[in-house]
């Protein structure tokens, strides 16, 4: 891996022992055994990135602990998206992983909101309140999303405009096409300067057979709304080789960001997520 000049971050991959925690959501045959911190560090090493963000499976604490854990005994591992629950007291918890092995690594909060029925739940009283709590606590928020929460999270962001939003896969716009509804919200969302997003789950939403032209036009519209200094990359390996693999990820991304200057494209893989989760 590369030690000098910008930072190459994967800003968005999962681990997972099902040794020592179930993983509930997993409904694919690919996914369905652990995938370890030495598997994923020669997918790393070979495609010459520095560090990576890991990222929650689970909306239980006792998970991010173990996370942050994986952070301690891998320093490559630059930070942790974690969760906490944003009903309850967000301050005592955060205080409380921080107190953890690899606490200082916890670099975000992540909730599955594409879980939850309600397409405002971002907008509940409760959750809002623990919104501005990790705002308070310089702590990012990421944003997981079903396409018609999108208008949520921009009535949210612009609530909280002091929290530092990043929305994951481009708010999964369905089956890797955007409607004009999705063109509308990322348009809005990138207006805001406290939101940036992640060019992240782009294949598995396009479907079996994927390849960068299919998703060029929804990328291409997603950096003009946002700027390459909001947009970051991420793999979402494993959960990538469902339609894939990172060699294939990453080589879209570098397609995508093909015409871009090389200042930008360090930017995109590397320096916004440097700069936006504070690593």
């Amino acid at each position: 891996m590369r030690g000098t000049g910008s930072p190459r971050i994967d800003a968005h991959h999962h681990l997972w022992d099902l040794d020592r925690r179930a993983q509930p959501w997993i409904d694919h045959d690919v996914l369905s055994r652990s995938f370890r911190p030495q598997e994923y560090e020669v997918q790393l090493a070979a495609a010459r990135f520095d560090g990576s963000v890991l990222v929650q499976n689970l909306c239980e604490e006792d998970e991010t602990a173990e996370l942050l854990m994986l952070a301690a005994e891998n320093p490559w591992i630059r930070g942790v998206v974690g969760w906490v629950d944003l009903t309850g007291d967000v301050d005592d918890s955060v205080a409380r992983l921080r107190e953890l092995p690899g606490g200082h690594r916890l670099v975000g909060i992540r909730h599955q909101v594409q879980m939850e029925d309600d397409p405002d739940w971002l907008c509940r009283v409760a959750v809002r309140r623990g919104l501005e709590r990790l705002a308070a606590n310089g702590i990012p928020f990421d944003a997981v999303v079903r396409p018609d929460q999108l208008d949520s999270v921009v009535r949210s962001a612009q609530g909280v405009p002091a929290l530092r939003w990043i929305l994951d896969h481009l708010g999964n716009p369905l089956d890797g096409r955007g409607s004009d509804e999705w063109r509308t919200s990322i348009s809005a969302l990138g207006d805001l300067p406290n939101v940036a997003v992640k060019l992240s789950g782009l294949g598995n939403l396009a479907g079996t057979g994927w390849t960068a032209d299919m998703v060029s036009p929804l990328v291409q519209h997603t950096i003009a709304a946002f700027g390459v200094d909001r947009t970051m990359f991420g793999s979402d390996w494993p959960v990538c080789l469902i339609t894939g693999d990172f060699a294939q990820v990453l080589a879209a991304a570098e397609q995508w960001c093909g015409s871009l200057e090389e200042h930008e494209r360090a930017a995109v893989f590397g320096g916004t997520a440097e700069r936006w989760y504070a690593l």
